[in-house]
């Protein structure tokens, strides 16, 4: 694999990403969540419809205008949201990826026989502006790359190459000669966790002797690799989402019940087991959590968490906290760019949509009021004392926070993972989604 500093654009295409979803295109289907747009664990590199910015500035997305995609940056900070047509000089593949940068301009990245390219797109009058920053050749045709959620600080952009046996992180905006080979991680690695503010400590979910488990590169000590979650010696474990403030996190294992996975949450830090709530095992629908509330530095317990649930009946959203045992089903808007979405410090999700008449627009829904007596909430994870994220203060290496504190699979009793026979308490069927 070799990178070039500075490369003319390549031509767009490669059959193996996703399709990404335009609820404009198709809008007698705008309301479904569609899987090839949910994070799944199996899928490395499906990725939502739209990507929002860590700081929730600035958005993007392809967007179609009859049967050519085209890059569509959307502000969001502002009075009203609105989007910003971004077109090359030809029509993108439906696999091209986007991400949206802090200064407002939108990273591209197109993929043509093996050659990676990556520029920066920005509008100038009335065409658009393309800063070319250089590509990646990925000369074996099994390695797949694919960029990784917003950094934290939203000045760089980073992507993961995939190969047979081994991981490649990339920093692919934001260097200083073109793309830049950070690390180098053994096994198959999808996800891509940031669990820090500073862009330092990626989680990775890595495929390696027949397991899935979660481990951390820190890119500011070489990529050094250190394990995160393993929770029981045969599950595989994966890390969905986390938040830097309070240090929630959200896995997916099939520890509680072998061959089956359950969404569960845990602290990063703490003492206590991760925990797998019965109110978040469906049955007949796909839960996939999206977003976390920030902010909530010292009560992890009471964040809020956004679902994306698609069952029989059609596709909405679900908000959930850990110290509660229900979870609030509200209607999607319609056009609902799937899986994506925002929370503020406040407790207001943010649902971006398009439709035929709304080609941008932002649904803002407010978190349903927490419950606030004790016999609906568990007790508080044990943290330390001085902050709750302890990787963010200490290197990981040697005999790490993380090493001393394994996250363990036994359930707490209020939230039992395993019922025997289907009994009260077993899995749940969601209901249809009730009007916001």
């Amino acid at each position: 694999m070799t990178a070039c500093a500075t490369e003319p654009a390549a031509e767009p295409g490669d059959e193996r990403a996703t399709r990404p979803t335009d609820a404009t295109a198709h809008p007698a289907d705008a309301t479904a969540c569609p899987m090839d747009a949910i994070v799944r664990p199996a899928d490395p590199i499906a990725r939502p419809t739209c990507v929002i910015a860590a700081d929730g500035t600035y958005a993007a997305r392809l967007a179609l205008d009859g049967a050519c995609w085209f890059p569509e940056r959307w502000t969001l900070d502002g009075p009203e949201p609105y989007a910003v047509p971004l077109p090359s000089h030809q029509p993108e593949e439906p696999g091209t990826e986007v991400l949206p940068m802090s200064d407002g301009r939108v990273l591209i990245h197109r993929v043509a026989d093996g050659r990676h390219t990556f520029s920066l797109l920005y509008p100038t009058g009335p065409g658009t502006g393309e800063l070319l920053l250089g590509a990646v050749e990925c000369h074996d045709e099994d390695t797949r790359l694919r960029l990784l959620p917003p950094a934290p600080d939203g000045e760089h952009a980073y992507a993961l190459s995939t190969g047979r046996d081994h991981t490649a992180v990339w920093l692919v905006a934001g260097g200083a000669f073109g793309p830049e080979h950070l690390a180098e991680v053994p096994g198959r690695c999808s996800g891509g966790v940031w669990l820090d503010g500073t862009g330092r400590l990626l989680a990775l979910d890595r495929h390696q002797d027949g397991r899935t488990k979660t481990v951390v590169v820190d890119l500011g000590r070489g990529g050094e690799v250190t394990p995160l979650l393993q929770i029981a010696e045969d599950s595989d474990d994966r890390l969905l989402l986390a938040d830097a403030d309070s240090g929630l996190l959200l896995v997916r294992s099939d520890a509680p019940s072998p061959g089956h996975d359950r969404l569960g949450w845990g602290v990063l830090g703490s003492t206590l087991p991760i925990r797998f709530p019965d109110c978040l095992r469906a049955t007949d629908c796909t839960v996939t959590p999206f977003a976390i509330q920030p902010g909530q530095v010292l009560t992890p317990e009471r964040c809020a968490v956004a679902l994306c649930i698609d069952g029989p009946a059609g596709s909405w959203v679900g908000v959930w906290r850990p110290a509660e045992r229900q979870v609030h089903h509200l209607a999607a808007p319609e056009g609902w760019l799937a899986g994506a979405g925002l929370w503020t410090r406040e407790g207001v999700l943010q649902l971006p949509y398009a439709t035929g008449s709304v080609p941008c627009g932002v649904t803002k829904v407010t978190a349903p009021a927490a419950a606030t007596t004790a016999a609906e909430a568990p007790p508080p994870p044990e943290r330390p004392a001085a902050r709750p994220v302890p990787l963010q203060q200490a290197p990981l290496s040697g005999q790490s926070p993380v090493k001393r504190r394994p996250l363990s699979a036994r359930p707490a009793p209020e939230d039992e993972a395993v019922r025997a026979e289907g009994g009260p308490g077993g899995e749940n069927r969601s209901p249809a989604p009730v009007p916001a």
